[in-house]
């Protein structure tokens, strides 16, 4: 079967079963195992030869039954009707029981195709391919497509973990990362970060055997706490050639914010959780639930704040090693909040170059009412005088309209900050901004200018908004439509945050995106 006859007919897999309510993310997720189980199967055997080892079906309390059947692809692939479903769900049970990553791609999985029939077509769909031999590009390109789809589907609430991936690529081209050097992500998500950098290093060097190597076993590591979302992130890394299928996981389940874990990173790339608010459920004396606000007091943090923002700016600073590099997406408030916001953009400045901001449009997350930005830092060693020189802004935000359906962002929207960022010779930047040219998007600011604003203010901005002063430069009514949801939006979280904050309670949100 040719490439696009496969894709096709998983994805028209995938409509038949939305049109009975089963939805991208149920697919996704049995997509996941069974891809797992076949191809470990097919890896089990002739030309690989790998020692894969699936533990019989468990009891409740998680221990082999010596007559079980074994949890493996050829005993599901004999298994037909109610015994299926049976089968099925409790091999799901008793592989998430299992250590490495066998175990980290079926924690807490569930069968969410409840007709036999129909999970039985998915699995002779999938048992009809050798998948080791479809090329890596094609996996990952299905895999990639099932992600969004199911980003899209606002109902499933995943559209939090998917950072849009013309983004994510601008933002690899920028720090340019090279071969023989680590990667970070303490929120990873599914993991596209790392595929776009590992994407940037095969096609820009020509990699030995140990940089081929160092790249597919050694070069990535990550955080993301929700079962699911990391099981879709093992596997997309997977289908892409990283990580091996009997290896372990190098995406740990920790909430990365707890604890300085020791690991330094030559590259930190990260689109933390939206909300503003670190939060935890606790238990009352008279048994009643609620939340608590959660504050990290490290020692390695220059703040102690409930803002999950700001500590995972602070985190990722951590993780940095002396000359290490840091991309990550943040949202306004990180840029001029005061207390603690204050004192970790000062120290930010002190201690790393903060040497480029990028303003980021709205109308371009699946998360609603979310303004971002993005900040580049370079990790430098302790000194006396301030690292940061001079801050670069490109504005990409002012008179800029997206919407996710009609115009989302692209990478060629975003070619002309890359352009200005220019990676080659970051000391030779000119600006589009001048008093003769009052609408460029790309001006530097002094430290000393931005030390002088006040609470040491980052959200900078100079570009005047045509729609306010021209009615007839207003967008069209369904970008002003969006646009104005996600001002409501915005508004509406702020809000719900001044009133959790009057109440004592905090936001509860993922840690991961």
């Amino acid at each position: 079967m040719n490439e696009s006859n496969l894709i096709s007919k998983v994805w028209n897999f995938a409509h038949v079963l939305r049109d009975d309510g089963v939805g991208y993310g149920d697919y996704l997720e049995q997509i996941t195992h069974l891809l797992f189980l076949k191809m470990a199967d097919e890896m089990s055997r002739p030309p690989y030869n790998k020692e894969i080892y699936f533990p019989k079906i468990k009891d409740t309390e998680g221990h082999e039954l010596l007559d079980g059947e074994r949890c493996d692809w050829p005993t599901l692939s004999r298994k037909r009707g109610a015994e299926l479903e049976a089968y099925y769900s409790r091999m799901l049970r008793s592989l998430g029981t299992e250590k490495g990553i066998l175990g980290q791609i079926f924690t807490k999985s569930q069968n969410k195709i409840q007709d036999p029939a129909k999970l039985l077509k998915i699995i002779d769909m999938i048992g009809q391919e050798q998948w080791t031999m479809v090329e890596a590009d094609v996996k990952g390109d299905i895999y990639e497509g099932l992600l969004e789809k199911n980003a899209a589907d606002t109902k499933s609430g995943a559209g939090q973990y998917f950072t849009p991936r013309a983004l994510i690529k601008a933002m690899v081209q920028c720090v340019a990362p090279r071969p023989g050097k680590t990667i970070h992500d303490p929120a990873c998500g599914t993991g596209g970060f790392f595929l776009a950098a590992y994407d940037f290093i095969t096609a820009n060097y020509e990699l030995d055997r140990d940089q081929k190597a160092f790249l597919k076993n050694s070069t990535f590591s990550g955080n993301e706490i929700v079962a699911g979302t990391r099981r879709l992130c093992l596997m997309n890394m997977f289908l892409h050639n990283i990580g091996e299928i009997d290896g372990e996981s190098f995406i740990s389940s920790n909430d990365a914010l707890i604890a300085d874990e020791g690991i330094r990173a030559d590259y930190v790339l990260a689109n933390p959780p939206f909300g503003k608010k670190s939060s935890m459920t606790i238990t009352n004396e008279v048994g009643e639930q609620e939340k608590q606000d959660l504050s990290y007091n490290r020692q390695d943090f220059w703040a102690t704040t409930s803002n999950k923002q700001l500590n995972f700016l602070q985190h990722i600073r951590t993780l940095l090693k002396v000359t290490g590099q840091a991309a990550v997406v943040l949202p306004d408030n990180v840029l001029f909040e005061g207390g603690a916001g204050e004192t970790v953009r000062k120290e930010l400045m002190k201690t790393t170059d903060l040497h480029t901001i990028l303003r980021l449009p709205t109308g371009i997350f699946y998360a609603q009412g979310v303004k971002a930005n993005v900040l580049f830092f370079d990790n430098k060693p302790a000194s006396r005088d301030p690292w940061t020189k001079e801050v670069w802004v490109y504005d990409y935000r002012t008179n800029v309209h997206h919407t996710l359906k009609k115009s989302p962002m692209q990478l060629e929207d975003l070619l002309d900050f890359v352009k200005c960022y220019n990676f080659a010779n970051r000391h030779d930047r000119k600006e589009t901004w001048s008093e003769k040219n009052p609408e460029g998007r790309w001006r530097k600011f002094t430290y000393q200018e931005i030390i002088a604003r006040d609470k040491t203010n980052l959200d900078i901005f100079w570009l005047k908004d045509k729609s306010l002063a021209d009615l007839d430069n207003l967008p069209d009514p369904d970008i002003l439509a969006s646009e104005i949801i996600e001002n409501i939006e915005a508004g509406l979280t702020s809000f719900k945050e001044i009133m959790e904050t009057i109440n004592g309670n905090g936001e509860e949100g993922q840690y991961s995106t």
